[in-house]
């Protein structure tokens, strides 16, 4: 079995080129369960100018954007260059027959997001677990995208997200029904908290009740919309007199406009104490009051991408990306982020449907409650193979 393992892995790495980018390769089968694998090799040269400060060494915000990392308040800084490939990803499924019934697993892994690892010598960082899930019929239960999310909605950027200031962005535990179009999922909840007058923010793991979401998914010609409603508990007890949960909802409506070649992909959500779910946790949930209960933060994110092909192998997006945030300043102070937007511009050429290289240039602004203001200026350079 070994052998047979090392020979299919040859084939796949040589044979690579003759396969689409949606498709997995056959590792082998092992007592009747079928395992592939897929993934991807990315390459990313960032240059990054900053109007109000700098990002240190190691700072998320250097591998891709993050709108609550934009510098705000300080002073004009030189512009930086990063390379890192640390999108790379590569994942695993497993199929199994069961009698009428199939079994499938699934586990994804890209190396964002991790700890250890710097630039000095080896530039070494660990894999960290994105999806780890399995389907049974109906049913989805493990680790992947929230429910409340539309993936298919995400734009066509060499950035990580693309519109990171309006999307639904969440990854978590679930358990998960799909009947047709409709889905239904509780969810691992979390709640995040901005303490009276503002401060560091308070991730409270206290919620008793699981997140829960009803999604709906529409396709009528060349349009395809999902809607989804969330529905949450914002928790929060100190040990120490605070002990308090606030009911929060939220309201997603995304898709995407196929038109013979190009199309344009559109989100709005809407709602109060998102917090983590939107803007990559931009606002918390909630804030605490001088009475130590918590207030939901209302928050709104709307994002356009139009995506254009100028002939089979080269093509361009602009993507326009806003969030705005609802503060009580009397409770949060003026130093928490009102609004975040971004726009960006590429040009990628596909000399086969597996391999890209583009470029893309970027500008993001961040607003304080206090007025003010910080922006980044990037152009990223970007190498892509999926096999």
């Amino acid at each position: 079995m070994q052998k047979g393992y090392k020979n299919t892995l040859a084939t796949l790495l040589i044979a690579g080129l003759c396969w689409t980018p949606s498709q997995a390769a056959t590792l082998t089968e092992i007592n009747g369960t079928k395992v592939t694998m897929k993934g991807y090799v990315k390459f990313d040269a960032l240059v990054s100018n900053y109007s109000d400060g700098e990002l240190s060494a190691g700072n998320l915000g250097r591998d891709f954007y993050l709108p609550p990392l934009i510098p705000v308040g300080g002073e004009s800084s030189s512009a930086v260059t990063d390379f890192h490939a640390r999108q790379s990803r590569i994942s695993f499924g497993t199929s199994t027959q069961l009698d009428e019934d199939t079994v499938e697993t699934y586990f994804e892994f890209d190396f964002l997001v991790t700890p250890d690892g710097n630039e000095r010598v080896s530039n070494s960082y660990e894999p960290r677990m994105r999806h780890a899930y399995l389907k049974y019929n109906n049913w989805l239960l493990g680790q992947t995208w929230t429910t409340f999310m539309n993936v298919g909605a995400l734009p066509d950027s060499l950035d990580f997200i693309g519109n990171a200031d309006a999307t639904i962005f969440v990854r978590q535990a679930q358990v998960r029904y799909s009947a047709g179009p409709w889905q239904f999922a509780l969810e691992n909840p979390e709640t995040t908290v901005t303490p009276f007058g503002g401060g560091g923010r308070i991730v409270t793991d206290d919620n008793l009740a699981p997140d829960a979401v009803v999604r709906y998914n529409y396709k009528h010609g060349k349009l395809s919309l999902v809607t989804a409603a969330l529905l949450r508990q914002l928790s929060y007890d100190d040990g120490n007199g605070i002990d308090d949960t606030e009911v929060s909802f939220g309201l997603s409506i995304s898709g995407r406009y196929q038109f013979t070649s190009d199309d344009i992909r559109f989100v709005l959500n809407s709602g109060r104490g998102l917090g983590r779910y939107i803007g990559l946790n931009l606002a918390n949930g909630a804030v605490l009051d001088a009475g130590g209960d918590l207030e939901a933060i209302d928050s709104t994110g709307y994002a356009i991408a139009y995506r254009h092909f100028w002939n089979s192998q080269w093509r361009s997006s602009f993507i326009y990306s806003a969030i705005d945030i609802d503060n009580d300043t009397d409770l949060t102070g003026t130093g928490v982020s009102e609004s975040t937007q971004s726009t960006r511009l590429n040009l990628i050429y596909s000399p086969t449907p597996r391999l890209s290289v583009g470029a893309e240039l970027s500008y993001a602004s961040r607003d304080l409650e206090s007025g003010a203001d910080g922006d980044m200026n990037r152009l990223q350079l970007s190498a892509k193979l999926t096999f």
